[in-house]
């Protein structure tokens, strides 16, 4: 979801690398190596630097772009119970974005240049919420399906090397959001077997 975007494939590593300190490298590899989480005050190879930054920057981007789609839909949910949880959901989602957003800023990216890069294309996002959620089903597949992806991304994600990063990537918050979609799913599932059955 959060892939190899700006990376030129044809590019050599010795040309990423270039310039870098080989001692410091080398050091900066071998805590890779034993699993050790890397901190904003650490010394880290400038394209290491540059990639965390847009990968969080397209993370947290997505999950602020990806609350639009169920938001529109807390007012026209069917009864109380679902507006309060596509309201918590939206919130969740929103909250998520302000964390990695926090993440990426230890980097050196501000805030205001990240949401400008935003609105002008710079960076990107998950494109799977650019399709809208015209029906009630749509909001339930969303909150379903794309939070069951989201699950399996974060979790790899959380086992990266970026402590701060890898901190933000909080696995239970999308397996309340996954239940919740299941719940949306089945009472559909339901109706719809029993319109089969009636006819």
């Amino acid at each position: 979801m959060y892939g190899n975007a700006y990376i030129d494939p044809n590019e050599k590593a010795n040309s990423i690398l270039a310039g870098e300190d080989p001692e410091k490298l080398a050091e900066f590899e071998a805590r890779i190596s034993k699993g050790e989480k890397i901190e904003p005050k650490d010394w880290m190879p400038k394209e290491y630097r540059k990639q965390l930054i847009r990968m969080i920057e397209q993370h947290a981007h997505s999950e602020i772009i990806g609350a639009l789609p169920e938001g529109t839909w807390i007012t026209r949910a069917p009864g109380f119970q679902r507006k309060l949880a596509l309201m918590a959901k939206v919130q969740d989602e929103v909250g998520h974005a302000q964390l990695l957003y926090s993440a990426a800023e230890t980097l050196g990216k501000s805030r205001e240049a990240m949401i400008n890069d935003l609105i002008t294309g710079k960076s990107k996002y998950s494109n799977v919420f650019n399709y809208p959620a015209f029906e009630w089903a749509d909001a339930c597949i969303i909150a379903w399906l794309i939070d069951a992806g989201a699950i399996i991304n974060q979790v790899a994600n959380a086992k990266g090397s970026y402590g701060p990063y890898c901190s933000s990537n909080i696995g239970y918050r999308n397996s309340v959001s996954a239940k919740n979609g299941t719940g949306c799913i089945n009472p559909l599932v339901a109706s719809y077997h029993a319109f089969l059955w009636a006819k």
